[in-house]
């Protein structure tokens, strides 16, 4: 007989695609342990406004806190345990998976799922940008019409623009949105905006004024010419780098295809591709984690 793990399913990570994951796991009677340092429902928290995902949500926070409700119902009825810790590594054996906390400790299970998501990038991470390693901006789904002084611009096309503007319906500050050609095919769903001035650029160095309270955006567009901007608002909207462990295996771009991954290690959510990071697409790849490795009988009785 195996060794008994301490969970079936281990999952990393409370945002929507790790709660899926857990309500799949519990409902199919497997023992369930989510991991994560952070309240559950992640940056849900600080999304203003939801339009494509069923259910009546309006807002990231009223989500977040039915993904709570879920898991403490669960908690409750004693289908699934919640760790408060920080993952740092995972490993894939033939009979389990392990995952090590940064605190030392070690959980096994028969599978392990990985819903990390993404972390914000700063200017200095873009290769678009040349500017200081610790420049201070705000991110621009955490400004408010209020906080822009002057003429706004936003570095990248993220997707949090449209989410802004979606917040802020009301608001007339206009956005001068400095658009390497990677962000063009995020740009496609605010383009109808009047809001919205796209700048095509191909590299902006980006300064702060020697009195410290404007920006010097030196840009090149894409015709190789170059102009000079002077601003006292600009915003981070560069989009995200995969937060993904130790022992998951990446692409080129630094996430983690679940198809490279060990049978028993499943990545969900954000972390796969930055092409699918949406709450619904989260939410189901959470489920689907769950569920493949069940059909394959990976996840047997211990």
């Amino acid at each position: 007989m195996s060794t008994p793990h301490e969970a079936d399913v281990l999952v990393v990570g409370a945002g929507p695609s790790g709660v899926a994951a857990t309500l799949m796991a519990a409902s199919l009677n497997l023992r369930t342990v989510l991991v994560d340092p952070a309240p559950v429902g992640g940056k849900l928290h600080a999304i203003g406004s939801l339009e494509n995902v069923p259910g009546n949500w309006s807002t990231g926070p009223q989500l977040a806190a039915g993904l709570a409700a879920d898991v403490e119902r669960l908690q409750q009825a004693g289908r699934c345990s919640v760790i408060q810790g920080r993952a740092a590594v995972v490993t894939g054996y033939d009979d389990r998976a392990e995952l090590a906390l940064e605190d030392g400790q070690i959980l096994s299970a028969q599978i392990v799922v990985i819903a990390t998501g993404v972390t914000a990038l700063t200017p200095s991470n873009a290769e678009w940008i040349s500017a200081p390693t610790a420049t201070p901006l705000s991110p621009l789904w955490r400004s408010s019409p209020t906080d822009m002084e002057g003429r706004t611009y936003v570095l990248g096309g993220d997707r949090p623009l449209g989410t802004w503007l979606r917040t802020h319906r009301r608001s007339s500050t206009t956005l001068h949105v400095l658009c390497p050609p990677a962000d063009d095919y995020k740009i496609a769903e605010v383009l109808g905006d009047e809001r919205v001035r796209i700048v095509p650029v191909c590299h902006v160095t980006l300064s702060s004024m020697a009195y410290g309270d404007e920006w010097s955006l030196q840009v090149q567009d894409r015709h190789g010419e170059h102009k000079t901007y002077v601003a006292k608002t600009v915003l981070n909207n560069l989009g995200n780098a995969p937060a993904r462990l130790d022992g998951l295996a990446s692409g080129e771009d630094g996430y983690c295809p679940p198809a490279q991954q060990h049978p028993r290690i499943r990545v969900a959510g954000d972390l796969r591709s930055a092409q699918f990071q949406r709450v619904t697409t989260a939410q189901g790849s959470g489920a689907e984690a769950v569920l493949e490795p069940y059909y394959a009988s990976l996840l047997k009785p211990c």
